[in-house]
């Protein structure tokens, strides 16, 4: 779907005054703020505001501007600027997710939109549409947007003189990460003007990062970790529509992702990379452990010398000894020449062992040797052979728990839990989710040929609201079947994406006790129904108040009509809690405060 805005919009839908004799553009109004105000609400019991399921804080403009006039004194400008531009990013993520739930059935522009308008929302300052143009299923966009009141120029300038740099930095980093999650394609936002630079008001320009070129290099280093800008196919490629041969450019190897979980395993890798020490990567199939294990080699003192990969779960026991230290002639039935093992052919690189947990007691004992003496003994040989092998090992299952049940023995545990780096699941990291699906998307294209433009609204949705078990494994697989099935020149769509009978949905949330989130479930709650006496007793005196009948009508409060509406929505909604809300026409989060708060509504077992 297409959608062209050409007219300066305010983030609250309206045109700006036009001098005498200006021709205005057509007025086109932005939808009202009450769906995104609903959305917050201030908890005085617990000290918390909410918006929607994200946990909010109000803080003093001139303390963010303290922080960042000290971050740049003491971490550096570029330093700051990555910190703040990320943060900026995750919050305009977290707001893209926010406006699919609560204008999932309007148009695309006016679900666009969320960001611009909790750009005023929020405090940051106020955002009027020049230029917005998009097409997700064609893969373009592009905005051009005018920002007055920034706080963060504010802030600068209160701090430091006019420069000749932008200083949106975390405002760009949220135009950027909210577009990006909206369009399912990695999108960069630019400051072009800045009042920072002594203009009068700041203006960005956003695009597809690849339709940038090589200027998108210098602002990406800032929301993407350092260790995989230079080689990133998000960087500096052709857009999609225009790959031909698979061999045009080389594709990146290393992981992709922003999330901040994913730059805490970048940043542990990067820091035991230049050591000797042994790594165990932990985490779930198809996170991406083999990936992190190429990428610490690469940046090692290693990184000319071989990389081998096992896996040892692919290997028959009565053959995975004979694979890891080799074999001489004649040492068994079949042996007609001796022959290296992994360890050997590995010397001098790093030798990679994913699913050690699957290692039978002899391997495992002789593994520890290595580990322990640097030495090696082929089967059916007499001498042992030194080699100088890094060995980084990956398991999806909890060692310390194989290692309880007797399946993996303690001392070689210990070894190789030096340095433990745990990977997290995709479905904890969603922010990772539309970098994922243009490098895969660009990287398939280029492999089979193929020239799709994007995705379709609806394969966005699906891709961002599913669970992923398979983690980035099963992503890189949905969308090379996604390239594969879609037409030519198309946009790929969920029927192309989900084929093998994948279920997907939206997790909700709720406030939970002591003021915390917790998944909701419609089936975990019990609510008494209202008494035949207490309607009565409510009603009528509800009724005496109406009518001014007088009798007992100064007794009814608004907390009793409330309770008896509350109960009376439940019990006609049959216990479904989201279907009483909307009786009552306010949200499901609402809906349940409420009721546990009157003690209507109460866990079940």
């Amino acid at each position: 779907m297409k959608t062209i805005v050409k007219a300066p919009l305010n983030s609250r839908g309206h045109l700006p005054l036009v001098p005498p004799g200006t021709v205005a553009q057509e007025k086109v109004r932005f939808p009202d703020l009450a769906d995104l105000l609903a959305r917050l609400r201030f908890s005085t019991s617990d000290g918390r505001i909410w918006l929607d399921d994200q946990r909010m804080l109000l803080i003093h403009a001139k303390s963010m501007g303290t922080l960042r006039r000290e971050m740049i004194e003491v971490l550096g400008m570029d330093v700051a600027r990555g910190f703040l531009t990320r943060m900026g990013y995750h919050a305009g993520v977290h707001d893209a997710q926010m406006a699919r739930k609560v204008r999932s059935k309007t148009s695309l522009k006016d679900m666009f939109v969320v960001g611009p308008q909790m750009h005023c929302l929020e405090g940051i300052g106020i955002s009027e549409a020049i230029n917005l143009e998009f097409d997700v299923e064609a893969g373009r966009h592009y905005g051009e947007f005018l920002w007055t009141s920034p706080v963060e120029d504010e802030e600068h300038i209160r701090h430091f003189p006019i420069g000749n740099e932008p200083a949106c930095w975390m405002q760009i980093g949220y135009a950027s990460g909210f577009s990006t999650e909206f369009m399912g394609r990695q999108v960069l936002y630019r400051e072009v003007e800045c009042q920072s630079m002594g203009h009068s008001a700041c203006r960005i320009v956003g695009k597809l990062v690849e339709e940038w070129g090589d200027e998108a290099v210098e602002d990406m280093r800032f929301i993407l970790p350092d260790a995989v800008v230079g080689a990133s196919s998000l960087i500096g490629g052709r857009p999609a529509s225009e790959v031909g041969r698979p061999a045009d450019v080389e594709l990146q190897t290393g992981p992709v992702g922003v999330s901040p979980s994913y730059t805490a395993v970048l940043h542990m890798v990067r820091r035991v990379a230049p050591t000797q020490a042994t790594v165990l990567f932990l985490g779930e199939s198809g996170v991406g452990k083999e990936v992190f294990a190429r990428t610490l080699h690469r940046l090692s003192a290693r990184s000319t010398m071989p990389f081998v990969a096992v896996n040892c779960a692919a290997i028959p026991e009565q053959l995975i000894e004979s694979e890891l230290f080799g074999v001489e002639r004649g040492a068994f039935t079949g042996a007609m020449q001796s022959r290296l093992g992994r360890f050997e052919r590995a010397d001098g690189g790093t030798l990679f062992l994913d699913e050690i947990g699957t290692l039978s007691a002899s391997a495992q004992g002789k593994l520890l040797r290595v580990l322990q003496e640097g030495e090696i003994e082929r089967l059916g040989d007499t001498h042992t052979r030194s080699v100088n092998v890094r060995v980084i090992a990956a398991t999806n299952v909890d060692l310390r728990e194989e290692v309880k049940a007797g399946r993996f023995r303690e001392d070689l545990f210990f070894r190789l839990n030096v340095f433990p780096v745990r990977i997290t699941p995709l479905r904890e990291r969603r922010e990772d989710i539309p970098l994922l699906m243009t490098h895969f998307l660009t990287k398939y294209n280029r492999l089979h040929g193929r020239r799709m433009t994007g995705f379709t609204e609806r394969a966005v949705d699906a891709m961002l609201s599913y669970d992923w078990p398979g983690n980035v494994r099963e992503v890189e697989n949905v969308i090379e079947r996604g390239v594969i099935l879609a037409p030519d020149n198309g946009a790929i769509d969920t029927s192309h994406l989900f084929t093998s009978g994948e279920r997907f949905g939206e997790q909700r949330f709720e406030i939970g006790r002591e003021g915390r989130l917790v998944a909701s479930d419609p089936s975990s709650f019990v609510a008494d129904p209202p008494s035949d006496r207490e309607v009565d007793r409510v009603s009528r005196r509800v009724n005496n108040l109406l009518l001014g009948e007088g009798g007992d009508c100064d007794n009814v409060s608004l907390d009793e009509i409330e309770t008896l509406l509350l109960k009376r929505a439940v019990e006609r909604a049959n216990g479904n809690v989201a279907a009483a809300a909307r009786l009552l026409g306010i949200t499901r989060p609402q809906m349940v405060y409420r009721l546990k708060s009157r003690g209507i509504v109460h866990d079940g077992e």
